[in-house]
């Protein structure tokens, strides 16, 4: 049984995830923490809880707090604190704000929960999992971002809609940045086990107008209802559970690489890649691509290696 840890916890999406990771029969405790000044806000929000899993009949102990060493002992952390994206903002021009949030975060969270895994949601999220890995002092294994998961997952519905299948019968990923530069495999995408690229129906598949409806959806989301909630959160809970679970799934999460792609990564980098994911963390999984998706990746990993570490050298000055 897990304790898990929500940083960020009076947010809409740290209180949706904690709705959704509460559901998980393997989780015992989960506590809240947010900063000073919001202890009314908190103490409000636990007490809504404790009476949802009353009514649910679940058996999940919830706990608030302003301080961070109450952390102790957790197996994951959530971190979804930090100033979130406005309509028409790009995730990127988040970085250095939100860095100067995570960092002190991680440090503490190293210090005092060594065994702890950490789960990144904080955009632009590929650059903030490198800040915490940093400044956390954990090993890279133990600290991932949500990375390209839930854009996979939205790709995969898309394509389900297109040729008229159940969502279960769609195996895609997304890798690369969390936003602009992102890169789907279509290589590596099959439909009942069947490649993609062996379907007549392929041919005329609205690759580029997909893609972009993926690119746009948490920006179409946050300009009709002020935030994307639902889907962050319901992803946060399967990567919570993978975890926390030890399922050994192979899910695209934002992870430190070295040489797993095509060689390519390794200094200064976290960003989405194939990952399996078990109790003792997230481990990178080498895959071969197209060429196509070779330098698409390559340019994906330099434009977010070049904005980290700015962010890093700014933050240590």
């Amino acid at each position: 049984m897990s304790k898990v840890t929500i940083i960020g916890a009076t947010g809409n999406v740290g209180m949706f995830a904690t709705y959704a990771i509460s559901s998980n029969p393997h989780v015992r405790e989960i506590l809240l923490y947010g900063r000073e000044g919001r202890e009314t806000l908190l103490r409000g929000i636990t007490q809504d809880f404790v009476d949802s899993f009353a009514a649910r009949g679940t058996d999940i102990k919830i706990s608030w707090t302003t301080n961070l060493k109450d952390a102790a002992g957790s197996d994951v952390v959530v971190i979804s604190a930090g100033i979130p994206r406005t309509p028409g903002q790009d995730r990127l021009d988040l970085a250095l704000e939100n860095a100067k949030v995570l960092a002190p975060l991680a440090q503490a969270i190293g210090i005092i929960a060594p065994e702890t895994k950490i789960l990144v949601v904080t955009n632009p999220v590929d650059v903030m999992t490198c800040i915490v890995l940093k400044h956390s002092g954990l090993k890279p294994n133990q600290v991932f971002g949500m990375g390209t998961h839930l854009d996979s997952m939205r790709l995969k519905s898309l394509i389900a809609a297109y040729f008229k299948v159940h969502v279960s019968e769609v195996h895609t990923r997304i890798i690369g940045e969390h936003g602009d530069s992102m890169v789907p495999l279509w290589s590596a995408t099959t439909i009942g086990g069947i490649k993609i690229s062996n379907l007549p129906a392929f041919a005329h598949l609205p690759v580029n107008e997909i893609i972009e409806s993926v690119k746009s959806s948490g920006n179409l989301i946050i300009k009709d209802k002020g935030s994307t909630v639902y889907g962050p959160g319901e992803a946060i809970a399967t990567l919570v559970k993978t975890v926390i679970g030890d399922e050994n799934r192979i899910l695209t999460v934002s992870a430190y690489i070295k040489s797993e792609i095509n060689g390519m990564g390794e200094g200064d980098v976290c960003i989405g890649v194939p990952a399996r994911i078990n109790h003792d963390g997230v481990f990178p999984i080498s895959i071969k691509i197209d060429e196509s998706e070779v330098i698409a990746f390559r340019e994906s990993v330099e434009k977010i290696r070049t904005i980290t570490r700015k962010v890093l050298s700014e933050n240590e000055e």
